[in-house]
């Protein structure tokens, strides 16, 4: 092996790695498509083509297993009822579920509602100097829609949205399992289930309506009701992808389009744009960054054997640069002519809100342009967040 290659190392617990990833993403794509890290004992792909493949090839690449490093295990996970975590027939069973729950007829309706949101918490800040881009509005935005999308009644959207901030939060040290997320994530699991015992006797025009009457289809053909359990996991699954993914890109997007004043100014003078800048922002900084998969067979990649029960890293967001798919992929370019990105995964995992993240980062980005069609970032109080599979900021102060 050459002096290069030994020095090439990468693994998603490195925050010094994390503030910025791409020039890593970069030399394992040209020197090492197969990466293995033998210090947490997993391979990793990075270019485009193959990331897709792995995506789509379930029957390779399993997510029952677990798709976070630090919990991925020989034995399938034993939550068979939380979605991203199972692979066909059960994951297709749940998937068809969710759908019907999680309609687009559904999503077009939270438009009027999320403008709302935008104009309560942005309509404050008029005036003034500055504010936090994410802790005052982009962290706030996906967790209150999401209450909305539930049906959460108003007088408890607020107490509901701090336990779902909590419920993600990285202690010093110890990392995402703690005793303040664990405690959130309880009171979380319980509220949601009073939620869902109301709608069995009295059912609204929501989405935990739904899922309390939702009928499904076993392998032996018997029809029967969604579980309490089924029904508050995929509820909860709802919250926490629908909460901090949305978070980090409209963080990424207030950072990326004040380093773009120029190209900020064309989505000022065109909102027309503004959907397309929303592909490429999720494109050039993905909020979720790596998927992990488990391998249920040998799999030779690159020329190496890849061998069964190996922990696979699916690294989207080095993906999504590739100069392979996308000329010139390290700039930044609303006009970027693009068929489509990893953001959001691919194949039978693609992520079930993406509709819901694309509608909630189009409004966010017209609502803010609006009201502050500039802004520069205090870098000396912008604050990075990092796990093992998300990346992006928890403070962006903005001048405007």
């Amino acid at each position: 092996m050459s002096q290069v290659m030994q020095e090439l190392y990468w693994d998603p617990f490195d925050t010094e790695i994390d503030a910025d990833p791409y020039p890593v993403w970069k030399r394992l794509r040209d020197e090492a498509p197969l990466y293995r890290n033998d210090r947490y004992d997993f391979w990793a792909l990075s270019r485009f083509a193959d990331v897709e493949a792995a995506h789509k090839d379930y029957a390779t690449f399993s997510s029952a297993h677990g798709t976070v490093l630090e919990f991925m295990a020989e034995e399938p996970l034993v939550n068979k009822e939380m979605m991203i975590f199972t692979d066909p027939p059960k994951h297709t069973q749940l998937r068809s579920l969710a759908s019907r729950a999680f309609t687009p007829r559904r999503v077009s309706q939270l438009e009027g509602r999320i403008r709302e949101i935008c104009a309560e918490l942005l309509d404050p800040r008029v005036g003034s100097s500055g504010f936090d881009f994410v802790q005052d509005f982009g962290a706030q935005l996906p967790s209150m829609v999401i209450s909305s999308l539930l049906g959460v009644p108003p007088d408890e959207r607020e107490e509901v949205r701090k336990h779902i901030d909590q419920t993600f939060y990285i202690e010093p040290g110890v990392g995402m399992v703690n005793d303040v997320s664990l405690a959130a994530q309880i009171w979380m699991y319980e509220y949601l289930g009073k939620q869902l015992e109301r709608r069995r006797t009295n059912p609204i025009d929501d989405m935990m309506s739904d899922l309390a009457h939702a009928e499904i289809t076993d392998e032996d053909g018997s029809v029967h009701r969604l579980t309490d359990e089924q029904a508050i996991v995929f509820s909860n699954l709802l919250v926490s992808a629908g909460t901090e993914t949305v978070a980090r890109l409209l963080g990424f997007t207030a950072v990326v389009l004040a380093e773009h004043p120029d190209q900020r100014a064309e989505l000022v003078a065109d909102a027309s744009l503004i959907p397309n800048a929303v592909e490429e922002l999720l494109r050039y900084e993905s909020p979720s960054p790596v998927q992990g998969r488990w391998t249920m067979r040998d799999v030779e990649l690159h020329g190496e054997v890849v061998p069964k029960s190996s922990k696979v890293l699916l690294l989207t967001a080095a993906a999504n640069r590739d100069e392979r798919k996308f000329p010139d992929p390290d700039r930044f370019d609303i006009h970027r002519k693009i068929d489509h990105h990893v953001a959001f995964g691919y194949g039978i995992h693609f992520c079930l809100g993406a509709a819901l993240a694309r509608l909630e980062g189009r409004v966010a980005i017209e609502e803010t342009l609006k009201r502050f069609p500039e802004w520069d970032v205090d870098f000396s109080g912008a604050e990075r967040l990092h796990t093992s599979t998300v990346r992006g900021w928890n403070k962006v102060p903005i001048r405007i």
